[in-house]
């Protein structure tokens, strides 16, 4: 089925009419769910983690799209339930991680060559360890910046943080990553 784009507008008109709710949030799905998948995948790394989190967060959208007022692109909200979404999930597992940060940089690499999805090479596997071991709010701004090349405007609204604050951070997250890659190579 080929799935007409629409203006952000379109899809709030067609969602609040009960008739055609169902295909407004067809539309919206189409329009966002590679790149939604691509931020969280770039957080978590896991494709089955990833797919649950996504699922997790369109659940939200589609719960909350009726009262979305439109102050930012429906993108824009997507990106932000996402990243809460993570948020969330990031801390559920860490109240289970044990062990020290070298065991679990270990396990979460060797996760990462054994997942069938990820077909990166030794550099990106070090990369996503230096990654994962940053603070949460790092780790997101790190990779909203890096890998989805948002613009700090963009991810001020996403994360609800001064573009100056967002700066600093990925300035602290580059550093770290660097000094982890230097340590593990």
């Amino acid at each position: 089925m080929q799935v007409k784009n629409r203006s952000d507008q379109e899809i709030l008109d067609l969602f609040r009419k009960d008739s055609s709710k169902e295909e407004a949030f067809k539309i919206l799905m189409h329009q966002n769910q590679e790149k939604i998948y691509a931020i969280i995948r770039n957080v978590l790394h896991s494709h089955f983690d990833t797919n649950d989190v996504l699922q997790n967060t369109f659940i939200k959208a589609y719960r909350y799209l009726g009262d979305f007022k439109g102050e930012s692109a429906i993108s824009t909200w997507l990106y932000r339930i996402a990243t809460n979404e993570c948020y969330n999930f990031l801390r559920k597992k860490n109240k289970r991680k044990e062990g020290s940060l070298d065991e679990q940089a270990s396990q979460f690499g060797e996760q990462l060559k054994s997942d069938p999805y990820f077909d990166g090479d030794e550099w990106e596997i070090e990369l996503a360890k230096a990654v994962d071991q940053l603070p949460e709010k790092q780790k997101m701004v790190f990779n909203l910046r890096y890998f989805q090349e948002m613009k700090y405007a963009e991810i001020s609204k996403v994360l609800d943080t001064s573009e100056g604050a967002l700066k600093a951070s990925f300035h602290h997250a580059v550093k770290k990553i660097e000094q982890s890659i230097r340590q593990n190579v």
